[in-house]
């Protein structure tokens, strides 16, 4: 019996590194691992040792024969991304899948004696970049975070009622108490006023920074009354659910019977899953004190998400919207408005986007009537936002065939974009960073890594060969003599919490 990866697979890929038999797929280095949602274990060669279930951060990997109820879907999930690809087998035990040539990326002088590395974010992307030099290297790491408390993403952005996937903060605060690590929490890095840091204090410090300062803002539609009370981005909806500081407790308005979120990606699904959860379900998780009291006593029991595409494109991931689908309590609805729509999912080939709403009910809704009893999510493709609704706070939005979304919040989950730190590059368009493997234009010593080097795509797992580069970027140029002078030795911070 084979181990199998389940839904919440965070692509971190250290299941990778410990696999006897190198049976789990994709791989960082194959085009497929930036494209496929998870991580899968070929059953024909899994030899059931169990060392990936080990390694795994967000216990994703468990023995197939424990599966119950719709987890056991994921058996065939896993077997069918194999199954067009060839194994070599020995003449007397199991398959074994072939090996790539083998290749280091750690090549380092004996003599080399380590760096003062700053780190400025404590998410996952730069948690992962110090690791890595922790690991390798004899450097010290110095953790800066404007916020009181360290975590970012895996604190802040990962839904409440995803436990597995918040466990993975406990594997990187083994690092905040590393005796070569120096926390500076309730830091801002900007342009050096109201006692902020600024890129080059920390320059004068250390021999390299590196930027993890993800992207925080939420996208928005730049449509008339989208500035009303009732209006919010999706990481604004995120923060409030998850306790994000940023965030006001009474910014999420739950008094209305309805609510629409603009946008199918896995943001999208999460603000729309936690919105009509029972709180019964929500009591004991890492959920904000005041979002679990609004949601109980929430009149709001109808979410509606809204797409400019049809169903073949949609943003969400496979294990996500199986996750929707699975859910006992909260009908999963496709709205019919559109006969293209249907279509589309009956004639989806297997495996695609639409055809994971194949079976899912289809009812030509009535957004501008009182929802139905019990809790609904409902997904309404071809779809584009002409105008908000409401004149003192929203009311909801009309759409461009003429058809008003009546609604008491309104969330545009579309994507994060990176905000410019003063005093370094900035490519406002695209909400990144410009760079060279991490090496931020113009600036020596200055590197970026996650979200703010390559843009809001890719889940916490991605940024660990994302933060490689940057490392591995980072010690070519220490090794090649490439770092600026070092003038910090008089300022050195000290090790505070």
């Amino acid at each position: 019996m084979s181990y199998v990866i389940t839904q919440n697979c965070c692509k971190d890929a250290s299941c990778v590194s410990v696999c006897p038999v190198n049976c789990i797929a994709p791989v960082p280095g194959q085009d497929a691992f930036v494209t496929e949602p998870m991580l899968y274990v070929d059953p024909r060669a899994c030899i059931d040792c169990g060392a990936c279930a080990d390694a795994c951060p967000v216990d994703a990997i468990v023995p197939a024969d424990t599966l119950t109820g719709a987890q056991q879907r994921y058996e065939r999930i896993n077997a069918e991304h194999f199954a067009a690809q060839p194994v070599a087998s020995t003449t007397d035990g199991p398959l074994f899948r072939a090996w790539d040539r083998p290749h280091f990326d750690w090549s380092l002088p004996s003599d080399f004696a380590g760096l003062d590395v700053a780190v400025v974010g404590t998410g996952p992307a730069g948690l992962y970049a110090a690791e890595l030099l922790l690991l390798h290297t004899r450097s010290t790491v110095t953790l800066i975070d404007r916020l009181p408390t360290p975590g970012g993403l895996i604190r802040y952005g990962v839904a409440p009622d995803h436990p597995g996937t918040k466990r993975i903060g406990e594997t990187f605060a083994r690092l905040y108490t590393h005796p070569r690590v120096r926390m500076r929490l309730g830091t801002e890095v900007g342009d050096g006023t109201d006692g902020s840091l600024t890129p080059d204090d920390l320059a004068a410090r250390h021999d390299a920074v590196i930027y993890a300062v993800g992207a925080s803002v939420g996208r928005r539609l730049g449509l008339p009354g989208e500035s009303l009370p009732g209006s919010l981005t999706g990481p604004e909806a995120v923060g409030w659910y998850n306790g994000h500081p940023d965030v006001a407790a009474d910014a999420v308005r739950l008094d209305r019977p309805r609510a629409v979120v603009v946008g199918t990606g896995n943001v999208a699904l999460d603000v729309a899953r936690i919105l009509t959860a029972a709180p019964g379900s929500l009591a004991g998780t890492a959920i904000a004190g005041h979002a679990l009291a609004g949601l109980r006593d929430s009149a709001l029991h109808e979410v509606v998400l809204l797409a400019r595409r049809g169903p073949d494109t949609a943003a969400y991931t496979a294990p996500e919207l199986l996750a929707l689908r699975e859910r006992p309590d909260v009908e999963l609805v496709v709205d019919d408005h559109d006969p293209a729509v249907a279509a589309t999912i009956d004639a989806a080939p297997s495996r695609s986007h639409a055809a994971l709403l194949a079976g899912v009910a289809r009812r030509r809704v009535d957004h501008a009537a009182e929802p139905r009893p019990g809790r609904r999510i409902v997904l309404r493709f071809h779809t584009t936002v002409e105008r908000y609704l409401g004149e003192g706070r929203v009311e909801g939005v009309r759409l461009a065939d003429g058809t008003d979304v009546l609604a008491g919040s309104v969330v545009t989950a579309i994507g994060y974009h990176g905000r410019g730190v003063p005093g370094l590059p900035f490519d406002d368009a695209a909400g990144t960073v410009p760079h060279d493997g991490g090496r931020i234009a113009g600036v020596p010593g200055a590197y970026a890594v996650g979200w703010w080097k390559r843009g809001s795509s890719g889940g916490i797992g991605d940024n660990r060969a994302d933060a490689a580069e940057t490392v591995r970027t980072l010690l070519d140029d220490a090794v090649a003599g490439r770092l600026p002078g070092r003038s910090r030795r008089a300022g050195r911070f000290s090790r505070t919490r």
